[in-house]
């Protein structure tokens, strides 16, 4: 009798492991579960801020000439008033809201109706159907990879429009920019408000949703971890890559047509953006299916952060040295084209490769080599929601071994280039370098801090091993 007494208290000591695992496991998944007064402090200033960022950076363009300072001085000097700029600003239009209304719903057909082709021909390239990372309630979700081909078809009907159809001109994005810029509000707001709406009431999976119980952080952050409408609109995946992200060369385009309609020509320094920014572009389409394994798509909800952002936030804010240019045309010399262009490349290069060998290392489960050597790791275990163990391995050899996030350094490599092409007569340009350099690095730190509560003593044996986040020997 003692020994089935003490047969059933072990029993339940392991249902309460498993349940604490579980508890656990459910707070290193996605964002917080509780608010601290940082993040609620945080979360509110960019709800307030950061749509003003947006318009005040495509003002100070459109008024000043890309100056930061002279809005600012003109409004302490009381040359003008808010009202005044304000009243100068382009409104909404119904030219801007078709372009936009037709713009999105292109995208959705590509995205929704037309089946991956380019894999069927397209050596190495990855598409079709393919699973995403499991969640935290233990369900592995499928999509449908089209972004290079939905690219693709956009860009050849923009070429065939550009110079045989001329149904409108290259320079119709820059020519209703602001126009569009509300447009783009429009959506991004309509859409975050939809997806907390959604978590509340009809969620794709309940078991996947998070709620604090405050409003202004549960509708940044979102709620659902994967909302979806049918069985492929995933809201992730198509407003992470499209429009935002198909629309960033097609933007680039119009800021060069412009460039060529206003001076005559376009410049080495649009060039070398377009270029390096097309690069960038491609290589996220050509790795959309490993894009499903990153930290958009693996740990964040859904919610005004990445509805509102991708619409509105990264078509705006990481095109500005496009838009410079249209206004401040630069003529590099020979020298400072080839290192930008040099620097970008490299940049590249390094992003490129450290992500190759980390989607190596996992298809392969280790049996690979990199830098001719069989690969290092360190061996890690997670347990998810449903109280299932599972196994991972972190890899310490080549450039993961060099530091934790040398991707990262490889794309802040790139973004620098960007900027370094628009010479250094004003500091508008130089945001995209700051910016990415900040959210990177807060992004080391949360994924570093979610992998530490996902791993535990594991995570400590892996840093003990690879000591740098993101430059060796520095940092």
């Amino acid at each position: 009798m003692a020994a089935n007494q003490e047969k059933k208290l072990a029993e339940e000591r392991k249902h309460q492991n498993m349940q604490n695992d579980t508890k656990a496991s459910q707070g290193q998944w996605g964002r917080a579960w509780e608010v601290d007064w940082f993040s609620l402090a945080s979360v509110l200033f960019l709800l307030m801020f950061a749509p003003l960022i947006v318009y005040y950076f495509i003002m100070s363009c459109a008024q000043y000439q890309c100056s930061l300072t002279d809005p600012l001085l003109d409004l302490l000097m009381g040359n003008k008033h808010l009202s005044d700029i304000w009243n100068s600003t382009p409104m909404l239009t119904c030219r801007a809201a078709g372009i936009y209304f037709l713009w999105v719903t292109f995208q959705v057909v590509l995205y929704m109706s037309i089946p991956d082709f380019c894999h069927k021909f397209l050596p190495g390239y990855v598409g079709g159907v393919q699973e995403g990372a499991v969640t935290p309630a233990g369900v592995v979700n499928k999509y449908e990879i089209n972004g290079l081909q939905a690219w693709i078809i956009t860009h050849v009907l923009w070429f065939a429009n550009a110079y045989c159809f001329h149904f409108f001109s290259p320079t119709i994005i820059f020519d209703n920019w602001i126009p569009l810029l509300w447009c783009a509000n429009i959506l991004g707001y309509a859409v975050s408000t939809f997806a907390m709406i959604k978590g509340y009431f009809f969620p794709t999976n309940a078991k996947d949703c998070k709620f604090t119980g405050n409003f202004f952080y549960d509708y940044m952050m979102g709620i659902e971890f994967n909302p979806r409408i049918g069985k492929w609109f995933d809201f992730k995946l198509f407003f992470n890559g499209r429009p935002g992200i198909v629309a960033w060369t097609l933007i680039n385009l119009s800021f060069a047509a412009k460039q060529q309609e206003l001076y005559g020509g376009v410049t080495n320094s649009i060039i070398l953006v377009n270029v390096l920014q097309g690069i960038y572009v491609l290589d996220f389409f050509w790795n959309e299916a490993w894009y499903l394994k990153t930290i958009d798509i693996c740990h964040d909800h859904f919610g005004w952060y990445l509805g509102w952002g991708d619409c509105v936030w990264l078509p705006y804010l990481y095109t500005l040295q496009g838009l410079y240019l249209v206004y401040h045309p630069v003529q590099l010399c020979t020298a400072h084209a080839t290192g930008v262009l040099l620097l970008g490349l490299l940049g590249y290069y390094i992003f490129r490769m450290t992500n190759h060998q980390k989607d190596l290392f996992r298809r392969t489960n280790g049996n690979c080599r990199i830098w001719g050597k069989k690969p290092e790791y360190i061996e890690c275990s997670y347990t998810s929601a449903d109280g299932t163990k599972h196994y991972s391995k972190l890899l310490t050899s080549g450039f993961w071994g060099w530091a934790r996030h040398f991707n990262y350094t490889g794309d802040l490599m790139g973004s620098l280039a960007y900027c370094l092409a628009c010479g250094f007569e004003h500091i508008l340009p130089y945001f995209y370098i700051i910016y990415m350099a900040i959210l990177l690095t807060h992004r080391c730190v949360r994924d570093e801090h979610r992998c530490s509560s996902k791993y535990g003593k594991d995570w400590k044996r892996y840093t003990a091993a690879v000591p740098y986040r993101l430059l060796p020997g520095i940092f």
